[in-house]
């Protein structure tokens, strides 16, 4: 009983010096924990990777706020998930083959030709047979290229391919002479309005060439030369007109007159600045390989004296070349026409 008095007389007499002591340990407790040492300040979003999580532990060791803070501030925009998918191989593959597909669709519209005409042409190497080759035409992308090579195959304007050789034989395609530029097939020629088509061909080259990206003569593609890239500037000289002097353009050689054509056993690149690229090959491209190994003049533009005789306009040059990579054989098209 006296010791239950003496414990509430204690207390009841000094409770400012109990309790002043335990409120001052919490006050310490509290800064201690909130106000952080100022060697140790706290890391802002713009540098958030100077500090550590194993630091925030340590600052705050009873405050789960804190540990939740610091793990969301450590990559606050998502940094290291972006750098994740930018290391992760699999992503690296879809990105790739997205952007194949997109470049396979922008070039499909030349590479992928939807043909709406059938020709045929039936060749002989020295009066061999060798087989036929059917070709289809786009009139859809190339209508006055497929119009002309149609009237020449079917002899519909009194002049054909028939009867005709191919002049030239390269590693990657054939090229056959078309039709000349002189005697009774140019007087046809002008009869039908040649000159005017061959512009035309030309303006339909142009609109293709932008439209088409990547290598336009594909293997097996057909196609019609409707230009001269090699061809040199016209000449200015002075005329006299009328009394007075005028400055008139000389051309330098002649333009093709649209009617030869090439088929490419290879991608040829090097044919996309000269010609037309108007249909494909159907069937018979074993005849056109047969074709491609007959054996032909040598070329010669390596040596120095072709190159000096070319360099300063000699004609012998001019003849000579023409005669590079001739065939030894005679390779002409006995028959050819339209497929009904």
């Amino acid at each position: 009983m006296r010791l239950a008095l003496l414990q509430t007389s204690a207390t009841s007499s000094s409770p400012q010096l109990l309790s002043q002591p335990l409120l001052q340990q919490k006050q310490n407790l509290l800064t201690h924990h909130i106000r952080p040492k100022p060697s140790t300040v706290l890391p802002s979003l713009k540098d958030p990777l100077k500090i550590s999580r194993r630091d925030f532990a340590i600052q705050a060791p009873s405050s789960s706020l804190l540990l939740l803070f610091g793990t969301q501030v450590i990559d606050p925009f998502g940094f290291s998930q972006a750098q994740a998918n930018e290391d992760d191989p699999s992503t690296t593959v879809d990105n790739a083959a997205a952007l194949q597909e997109e470049e396979n669709q922008e070039s499909s519209p030349c590479s992928d030709r939807t043909t709406t005409k059938r020709a045929f042409l039936d060749v002989s190497i020295d009066g061999e047979p060798v087989g036929r080759i059917t070709l289809g035409l786009d009139e859809v992308n190339t209508p006055i290229g497929s119009g002309r090579f149609s009237k020449l195959v079917s002899g519909a304007a009194g002049i054909s391919y028939r009867r005709k050789e191919f002049v030239k034989i390269m590693p990657s395609y054939v090229q056959h002479g078309g039709v000349r530029s002189y005697g009774v097939d140019a007087d046809l020629a002008r009869t039908t309005g040649s000159e005017l088509v061959v512009d035309n061909l030309v303006s339909e080259w142009e609109r293709n060439y932008s439209r088409c990206p990547g290598v336009k003569n594909v293997a097996g593609s057909l196609g019609l030369v409707v230009r001269d890239p090699s061809k040199p500037p016209p000449k200015l000289k002075l005329v006299a007109r009328k009394g007075k002097l005028e400055i008139d353009q000389e051309d330098v050689g002649k333009d093709p007159n649209g009617t030869e054509f090439v088929i490419s056993t290879k991608d040829s690149p090097e044919l996309d600045n000269s010609t037309l690229v108007i249909g494909k090959v159907l069937e018979g491209m074993e005849a056109v390989e047969r074709i491609n190994k007959v054996k032909t003049v040598q070329e010669n533009t390596g040596s120095p004296y072709f190159r000096v005789a070319k360099l300063i306009g000699d004609k012998r040059a001019v003849v000579a070349e023409r005669g590079f990579n001739r065939p030894y054989s005679k390779i002409i098209i006995t028959n050819c026409g339209l497929i009904n």
